[in-house]
């Protein structure tokens, strides 16, 4: 069993250039606990996400750690020049000696999609063409694509990455239909909302991995070598109550970001249903976690046993959430919990 670090890096109440600072200083010493991974959300013209070019601020993570694993989750494919996205990949494996992993999707909200001039209904059309695109060239000498939407012809591939033959894909899925395309392509895979919408997803995963037999990119750290996931917040604290105070507002307002865009326009597309909203509700629905070690340590078992994962990833610092706040709970869950549950 393995833990990660998933972060929107949300805007909270400080100058963003604290804001980055805290943050990194949080994942270095995530990166000392011994967590295996930290990856970041892509998000456009939203307060959800301060980091709408995850390259650049993974590329400041990858100089400020040195064995946690970083990456994007996801890399939003319809909105990158392939060839551009590649190479980028390249530069961010060698400036992290290879722990680079890969998130790829195509984005959920249209809005953020609609700024950049990609029509949602054409999204996933796009995503299939980049992502085509995007394996080509990460394997080949020259770039040579000849899709609906992306065209290369004999593009040297000078910039190749460290990791061979490329770095871990995940693919991050939040309905069925995606769980299962991720499945069938053997990729690593997460997903997220109440137990019962992860189940489900995790299922069809699972179902259409079965049917590939093999992972894509084989993780030998994990049993048979594919990431199975789901995210969550998490807060542990040395009492119920403590934990409570803490991690209650920081979810309402990281919540009300998450609901940021959809308030502003009147759209038919519900990109949100699952999201858990309310604080009670999502801790009963298991998005949220937050206690003292021991009942955090009963609920992670709880749901491992329930959805069958082998990584989970946790937001530890969001909403408005002091760094010191977010470190204590780092450290508990570091040195209470997370070798009582390395076993799993």
């Amino acid at each position: 069993m393995k833990f990660g670090l998933f972060d929107h890096v949300d805007q909270n109440d400080r100058p963003l250039m604290k804001q980055f600072d805290e943050r990194l200083e949080f994942v270095a010493a995530a990166d000392a606990a011994g967590f295996y991974s930290v990856q970041v959300a892509e998000h456009h013209g939203t307060p959800l996400n301060m980091v709408p070019n995850p390259g650049i601020y993974l590329a400041a993570v990858a100089r400020a750690t040195t064995r946690i694993r970083l990456g994007a989750l996801v890399f939003l494919l319809p909105l990158y020049s392939p060839l551009r996205l590649i190479e980028e990949i390249a530069m961010l494996d060698h400036l992290s000696h290879g722990r680079l992993e890969v998130g790829v999707g195509r984005g959920v909200s249209p809005f953020e999609l609609n700024f950049h001039k990609v029509n949602h209904e054409q999204s996933r059309d796009i995503f299939l063409d980049a992502y085509e695109c995007l394996i080509k060239g990460l394997t080949s000498e020259e770039l040579n694509h000849s899709g609906p939407f992306f065209n290369y012809a004999k593009v040297p591939m000078a910039l190749k990455p460290l990791q061979k033959p490329y770095p871990p894909v995940w693919y991050a899925s939040s309905a069925e239909f995606g769980s299962r395309w991720a499945g069938e392509r053997g990729l690593h895979f997460g997903t997220l909302g109440s137990v019962e919408t992860a189940k489900k997803n995790i299922d069809a995963f699972k179902d259409a991995y079965a049917k590939r037999g093999k992972p894509a990119h084989p993780k030998p750290e994990f049993p048979g070598g594919v990431v199975i996931g789901v995210n969550r917040q998490l807060v542990v604290a040395d009492t119920e109550a403590d934990a409570r105070k803490i991690a209650e507002p920081a979810h309402e307002q990281h919540h009300e970001k998450i609901m940021w865009l959809l308030k502003r326009n009147v759209t038919s597309v519900n990109y949100t249903q699952h999201i858990v909203g309310g604080f009670d509700a999502a801790v009963k629905a298991g998005a949220v976690i937050a206690g003292t070690p021991d009942t955090v340590r009963a609920e992670i078992e709880r749901q491992v046993k329930a959805l069958g994962v082998n990584h989970m990833n946790f937001a530890m610092f969001f909403g408005n959430m002091t760094l010191e706040n977010a470190l204590r709970s780092q450290r508990l869950f570091a040195t209470e919990v997370m070798p009582k549950l390395a076993p799993l």
